[in-house]
């Protein structure tokens, strides 16, 4: 059987193949070269035969190369163009001065002629406008050296800015704006020519120099109305929510919740449909900026409930408090935790740690760390500040209401004996003097000079206000009630 093939006739289909010779295949050797990579990664597969072909293609070139190069002394001259004479050396020398060059039309490019010199140094400009911004905590003479003012003059600048209004008050985000005039030498300071910043919100300063060469202040009073703003809404889904998108500021709506919080249940007791009424300080300054302060008159119209709440100080008093529309103050609420931390033993019977046998514990004790600021209780006087036996560094306060509060094993005592103090004011810090294991707070609480568990203490307190005080109080609720809504 014989099979056809492009070469002839070839015998196939036997059962033996001897006395027959197989042609050897043709090997394509441009397709097999062409799948060899010649350059591969020397820094992969090190020691492997691609690695070793890499290696010798690499130094094959480098080889090449040295073999082919002129030489380690002879550079490769380039060609350069002929240098310029006769007609095309005048016509360069005439494009040579900058007003003839713009103008000419030759395409010849401007050359430098014996009239250019060169100069040593570039100059400097005659004056220069910046600005700079007082940081957080920043100094105000810092920022003025830190813009490139001389320390002599950053300090007489600071000197006559502190005439009209105290370094420490200038609010930081404040913009200084400076001019820095010509110096004689590289080696000083530019001049402060003119400094202006916004010193308070109704004042404006600037800071120039005199033709005799001293600098001298400028007031520039700014006009502000103090007028309030009142903002009124309903309080919807979210009373929060919406008294923020009325326009009042965050401080303002904690205020007012806090506010209300004295006369009712936020939770339960305000709804949807109620409406909202904020009074606010309010400074408008001629130049247009606004700025809004603290609460001054909180409302809540429920229908047949109104709670109308004025931020007020009686007569005697330092601190201000919330009085109802007829004079009254009212505050409720629990004692709250002297220090943080947690309680390690309650009020009762128990082991003492140290004397080892049963004994009433007329307090609470608050394990926390060394030197946690302790709070005073409630408004108080300081009844005693001092060294108190086993309590070690104790403070006893009288409160309102037949109350007195007790503070031991301090380890440091700040206020001292008649100082009044309002509830959350630091009067002393966590240590373990006395009788004590570890650093704690020992906090005790006596009701008609018997002690009693701190925690179950609840207070009620009421303050009216009478005569003159009561007559300008009224005169501010009718006039704060009497501006308009966004007004």
């Amino acid at each position: 059987m014989f099979l056809k093939t492009d070469q002839g006739l070839e015998l196939a289909g036997g059962t033996s193949a001897r006395g027959f010779t197989r042609l050897p295949a043709r090997v394509d050797w441009r397709a097999r070269a062409a799948t060899i990579d010649w350059v591969p990664d020397l820094g992969a597969q090190i020691g492997s035969r691609d690695w070793w072909r890499g290696l010798a293609t690499c130094t094959a070139l480098c080889g090449a190369a040295v073999a082919l190069s002129p030489g380690w002394h002879r550079p490769l001259t380039g060609g350069v163009p002929a240098p310029l004479a006769g007609d095309a050396w005048e016509e360069t020398r005439a494009q040579g001065v900058a007003p003839l060059g713009l103008g000419a039309a030759t395409g010849r490019r401007m050359a430098a002629t014996d009239m250019v010199r060169p100069l040593a140094e570039a100059p400097e400009r005659p004056v220069i406008e910046l600005g700079t911004t007082l940081g957080q905590g920043d100094s105000f003479t810092r920022a003025l050296e830190r813009s490139g003012v001389g320390r002599m003059e950053a300090a007489a600048a600071a000197r006559l800015v502190a005439e009209t209004t105290p370094l420490s008050a200038i609010p930081s985000g404040t913009r200084l704006s400076l001019t820095l005039g010509r110096r004689q030498s590289r080696s000083v300071p530019r001049p402060l020519e003119q400094l202006s910043l916004r010193a308070r919100f109704d004042l404006a300063v600037t800071v120039a120099r005199t033709d005799a060469g001293t600098l001298t202040l400028q007031r520039k009073p700014i006009a502000v109305n103090h007028t309030p703003l009142r903002l009124q809404g309903l309080v919807g889904s979210s009373l929060y929510r919406s008294a923020r998108a009325a326009g009042a500021p965050a401080r303002a709506v904690e205020a007012y919740i806090k506010a209300l919080a004295t006369r009712l249940s936020i939770g339960r007791d305000v709804h949807s449909a109620d409406t909202f009424d904020l009074v606010i300080e309010q400074d408008r300054a001629a130049t247009g900026e606004v700025r809004l302060g603290n609460l001054l008159y909180a409302g809540l119209d429920q229908g047949r409930r109104r709670v109308r709440l004025l931020h007020w100080t009686a007569a005697g008093e330092r601190d201000a408090d919330w009085f109802d529309a007829s004079g009254q103050s009212e505050r409720r609420g629990n004692m709250g935790m002297p220090v943080a931390g947690r309680i390690s033993s309650n009020f009762g019977m128990r082991m003492h740690p140290l004397l080892g046998f049963m004994r009433m514990h007329k307090g609470i004790d608050i394990a926390a760390p060394y030197g946690s600021p302790i709070l005073a209780a409630r408004d108080g006087v300081v009844a005693s500040a001092g060294r108190n036996a086993g309590y070690g560094n104790f403070v006893k306060l009288n409160h309102p209401g037949d109350l007195a509060s007790g503070y031991g094993h301090m380890s440091r005592i700040i206020v001292r004996g008649g100082q009044h103090v309002r509830q959350g004011q630091v009067i002393g810090y966590v240590g373990s003097t006395g009788l004590s294991t570890g650093p704690h707070l020992h906090w005790e609480v006596w009701k008609g000079g018997r002690s009693v568990n701190p925690r179950s203490i609840s207070f009620a307190s009421v303050a009216r206000l009478s005569g003159a005080n009561l007559a300008a109080f009224k005169h501010r609720v009718a006039e704060l009630t009497g501006l308009r809504a966004g007004r």
